[in-house]
């Protein structure tokens, strides 16, 4: 593992590897926070935690370049914690064990946690080279961006004192992402009292899993199989054909990431067992000739479980499988004037249902504020047909995109000296802080770049090596070309 510390460039990837020993999941900070207050400290250079739990770092000018604009230096401090089902990994005290696979940095049985951990590593290199020429430059790491980009939601004004913000949470080099979507939140929820089980019923834990998972925002138009989606059409056929009856579900553990495994209780009278081993089987030839060249590892098991004591009132199971199997997944449509991006979407990131109450999760996406608003009145059509309570948070509106961004401009101008070749300007579909911060601090210049990762919030996340050092060059010649105010 620590051969990732003498990858090119050192300096990133000696901090990344440094980060990667330091739990630090969404929602459970501290460790990370301390971190990188002492490294601030150790580097000599300006720090705080704000009151929204943000990290702020500061550096002055180089000498000569205190006239030049101030440059905000922008990436998240928490990652996705997922894990393979044989994984073992304690997201909260465990370090990630990164390795060289090839041209690829990876992680053993987890997420690698590049997003965003090679952004903060940057700025970490940035801050304690004494050598860089750079005007004023403030670092910005923000505070559980994947569960509800609370750090720049909560983001103080008058905080931040620079004129261009550079986010570098992009995932695609030589791609330049003047734009991205808005989100919501929305959660369904239904208590009920439980029903006693006819002590004569079997009961089987039916598994959908082995699907590729994903980002909700990068990779939602490929396709990929939900692992809610395709458990409610098994369970659905069970409670019809097999007298089953739901006893509890539990799929996926992050709004942002498509659910790669979902699970489900079921009981039935003994004599239909085999007939629902049979469906299972069906199911999963079905799915895998469904899924065919995007999916490739599908898997749904029967195994045989204690019978619970209760299990859900058959009217309201019956509201709740209806609610699952309506509910819109996946794209809703693309942007007219750009069709190869997504503009409206939702996931059906996380549902839980057992012991008197369940609980639906999805993440919506927009680049439209009506369309946003209509897929939430969409999905709450559906769940208050089912007698759910649908509840919304964390909204945040799209970034406009600007053409004429100066920063923009002189980053593709210096793209092309660098590498000889052109930039790509894009919008991106998945959400960035760029458009709360704007609320804030609207004079901002902003465009968010980085190295090329693949898979980000799943256990195949990983970071392309060789894309890391030409970031770091086009970073550091933007800091000592940025122009005066």
């Amino acid at each position: 593992m620590s051969e990732i510390k003498n990858l090119n460039p050192t300096c990133i990837w000696k901090n990344f590897y440094a980060l990667t020993q330091v739990p630090r999941p969404s929602g459970h900070l501290e460790k990370v926070q301390k971190f990188l207050l002492d490294f601030a400290k150790e580097a000599g250079v300006e720090a705080f935690k704000d009151p929204a739990n943000n990290i702020v770092m500061r550096k002055p000018a180089s000498p000569g370049m205190e006239k030049k604009k101030g440059v905000i230096l922008q990436a998240h401090m928490d990652m996705v914690p997922q894990k393979t089902p044989e994984s073992n990994h304690n997201f909260e005290t465990d370090p990630i064990e990164p390795w060289i696979d090839g041209e690829w940095v990876k992680a053993k049985g987890t997420t690698l946690g590049a997003d965003n951990g090679l952004g903060v590593a940057a700025i970490m290199a940035i801050m304690e080279d004494k050598s860089l020429k750079h005007g004023p430059v403030e670092a910005l790491i923000t505070a559980d961006e994947e569960t509800g980009m609370y750090g720049a939601n909560d983001l103080p004004s008058g905080e931040l004192q620079g004129d261009i913000l550079l986010n570098l949470d992009s995932e695609h080099w030589g791609k330049f992402v003047i734009g991205s979507a808005g989100g919501i939140n929305i959660t369904a929820t239904l208590d009920y009292q439980e029903t006693e089980t006819d002590p004569e019923d079997a009961a089987v834990k039916v598994t959908v899993k082995g699907l590729r998972g994903g980002h909700s925002g990068l990779e939602i138009h490929e396709g990929r199989g939900n692992a809610n989606k395709l458990l409610v059409r098994l369970v659905r056929e069970a409670i019809e054909e097999c007298d089953a009856r739901l006893a509890s579900w539990q799929g996926g553990n992050m709004r942002n990431a498509i659910p790669f495994k979902a699970e489900a209780v079921l009981t039935l009278p003994k004599e239909n067992v085999i007939l629902l081993k049979e469906l299972a089987q069906d199911w999963l030839e079905d799915f895998t000739d469904e899924y065919k060249g995007i999916e490739s590892g599908i898997e749904v098991i029967c195994e045989d479980t204690e019978t619970p004591k209760k299990e859900v009132p058959m009217e309201i199971q019956d509201n709740l499988i209806n609610a699952i199997y309506g509910c819109h997944d996946g794209v809703v449509r693309m942007i007219p004037s750009y069709p190869t991006v997504v503009e409206t979407s939702s996931n059906l990131a996380i549902i839980n249902i057992g012991e008197g109450k369940s609980m639906l999760k999805i993440l919506a996406r927009s680049s439209r504020e009506d369309m946003k608003d209509y897929i939430v009145k969409t999905l709450e059509s559906c769940f208050n047909m089912a007698g759910m309570k649908v509840e919304t948070a964390g909204s945040y509106g799209g970034w406009d995109p600007n053409p004429e961004s100066p920063i923009l401009h002189l980053l593709l101008k210096e793209y092309k000296d660098l590498f000889d070749k052109d930039g790509i300007i894009q919008v991106d579909h998945a959400g960035l802080e760029c458009s709360i911060i704007l609320g804030k601090y609207p004079h901002l210049d902003v465009v968010s770049f980085g190295p090329t990762m693949k898979s980000p919030h799943t256990t195949t996340e990983r970071a392309l090596i060789e894309t890391v050092a030409p970031f770091w060059e086009l970073l550091k010649k933007a800091l000592e070309d940025i122009p005066e105010k």
